[in-house]
């Protein structure tokens, strides 16, 4: 396995919740979400009934399989942010001739326990784990670098990206993938709020559950001293932003440290720990155009719920 980022994840970690929390409204990377609890709590999230965007995303990865393999077969497919590689089994049972499938996430313990698993499923397939944070430019392994690339971006993460941040990730990954590349991204489309707010305020308690374990591995982590049951989850729809915001909220004035440094909270105060932007389909078109793409296809569900496109890299 490849792990590509010289410098500590864990000192990056901390720094950037240093900075994050000493912002006028704080703020926490949600890339810091995905821990090895965390990786499992939003796994139960994905198959939760108010949940829409993952059984919506697999049945049109389910549909369109055999079209998203042709567009792939043959080059190292890259899996930005794989996770516990679910979606991408629908692809590698298409796609029988893969160069090989790179995944490539920050956590380091789910990223090679999935990989492990890809492997021991797919015998003939040549499995490439890359540990490196997928936000930041990466290397990738030589064999990788020479030859044909597609990238696998599924489960509207990009929503999860700031405009700005979306035109970087997507300029990146466009240079990375090179020309005669693409890239097939999830990308979650707007629509009533009321179903937004239900997906993202689960009745379980499950994505509540999962905002606030970024507190406990921050405890666990950089020696944090937040107190769990004195933060609540919320998750709002802006309308004119066009996302969905998680916040967590202090339930009273409180001062937490991290590291030794500490940081004050007024009641009602909150960390902004998450967005996730909705686009639709001729948006996401000029911002794929603006970023070295060119928009090739396009499937959405019966309902226009979520969407998947297929980006060449612009020649």
């Amino acid at each position: 396995m490849l792990d590509s980022e010289d410098h500590s994840i864990d000192g990056q970690f901390l720094n950037d919740v240093i900075e994050g929390l000493s912002r006028e409204q704080k703020t926490l990377a949600p890339k810091y979400f995905y821990d090895a609890n965390g990786s499992a709590l939003f796994d139960k999230i994905c198959k939760l009934d108010e949940y829409y965007p993952t059984r919506t995303e697999v049945g049109l990865l389910s549909d369109r399989a055999s079209e998203i393999a042709e567009l792939v077969d043959g080059q190292h497919l890259i899996e930005f942010g794989s996770g516990s590689s679910v979606k991408i089994r629908i692809l590698l049972n298409a796609a029988k001739g893969l160069a090989s499938y790179v995944p490539v996430d920050i956590s380091r313990e789910h990223l090679l326990g999935a990989a492990e698993s890809i492997a021991e499923d797919y015998p003939n397939l040549d499995v490439i784990p890359v540990c490196a944070d997928f936000t930041r430019s990466f290397e990738l392994p030589d064999v990788v670098e020479q030859g044909a690339k597609a990238g696998f971006f599924p489960g509207s993460t990009i929503g999860n990206f700031s405009r700005t941040e979306a035109h970087d990730f997507l300029a990146m990954a466009a240079g990375m993938l090179g020309n005669g590349g693409g890239l097939v991204i999830g990308v979650d489309l707007k629509k009533d709020p009321k179903m937004l707010k239900a997906a993202y305020n689960d009745q379980q308690g499950v994505t509540a559950a999962f905002n606030l374990n970024l507190l406990a591995r921050i405890n666990r982590e950089l020696s944090g001293t937040f107190d769990l049951d004195s933060f609540v989850h919320d998750a709002r729809y802006v309308e004119h932003k066009g996302r969905v915001e998680m916040h967590l909220v202090s339930l009273k004035k409180q001062a937490v440290s991290v590291n030794g440094q500490s940081f004050a909270f007024q009641k009602d105060e909150s960390i902004h720990t998450e967005n996730s932007h909705k686009y639709d389909i001729d948006e996401f078109h000029e911002i794929g155009r603006e970023t070295g793409f060119e928009p090739d296809r396009t499937w959405t569900d019966e309902n226009n719920l979520f969407s998947v496109h297929y980006l060449k890299v612009a020649a």
